[in-house]
């Protein structure tokens, strides 16, 4: 059965790895949980990670304050080795020393005290090559945001029915035709390295932004 180690980074349980867990796993405040939050921003039952054959997906369940993955709110997303969640004032990256390790394009490393805390491993060691958090400043409205996807873009899901590929091929066909008239519309300034979108233009891209935002939640929650 596959399983997933998360480390925490920050938070009241900072140092805690809580390894090879069986899935699924439930995050959140109550003891319940697998892997447990002790923050007053962390909704009761917050988020879970199942697995669909080796892929490891996250879902947040309808939380107060949302889930982060890479300084990015998602409803639901695919996870992958070195990934940050952000939940509440906890940052929590997924996978073990050895798999942050073994990362082709490992980010920088740093190192933080193991601590034994609940259900978490409870040998005191260092944790090392664990990406360096993403800074992240809700309280004061920051819109820097890191990458989504540092390890490069998302693959086209294999073993579709035709009618599935059929599906996934006009969903990215539309958006690459929306994305192309933006493109069209833009006026490069080269003397300020900037780019103008006349008013038409910058419109589509705010509602194809907010069709896919529908999209993604009508995905992470099919039945309302």
């Amino acid at each position: 059965m596959p399983t997933v180690t998360i480390q925490v980074l920050e938070g009241l349980e900072r140092g805690a790895v809580y390894s090879d867990l069986d899935l699924p796993v439930s995050i959140g405040r109550e003891d319940d949980n697998a892997v447990r939050l002790n923050d007053e921003r962390v909704s009761r039952f917050h988020a879970k990670i199942q697995h669909d054959g080796d892929q490891l997906i996250l879902t947040d369940l309808d939380s107060t304050n949302g889930t982060r993955v890479n300084g990015h709110p998602v409803q639901m997303r695919i996870l992958r080795v070195g990934d940050q969640v952000v939940i509440g004032r906890c940052m929590l990256v997924v996978g073990s020393p050895e798999e942050l390790a073994s990362l082709t394009h490992a980010p920088s490393s740093s190192s933080v005290e193991r601590y034994t805390s609940g259900r978490a491993d409870q040998t005191s060691a260092t944790i090392g090559d664990v990406p360096e958090p993403v800074e992240s400043d809700e309280e004061e409205g920051s819109e820097e945001f890191g990458e989504l996807f540092p390890q490069g873009p998302p693959t086209v899901p294999a073993g579709l029915r035709p009618g599935q590929r059929a599906q996934v091929s006009d969903l990215l066909a539309y958006v690459h035709e929306q994305l192309g008239h933006v493109v069209r519309g833009g006026k490069e300034d080269e003397q300020q390295e900037s780019v103008a979108l006349d008013r038409a233009s910058w419109q589509r891209l705010l509602r194809l932004q907010m069709e896919m935002a529908v999209n993604l939640r009508t995905l992470a929650n099919p039945d309302g």
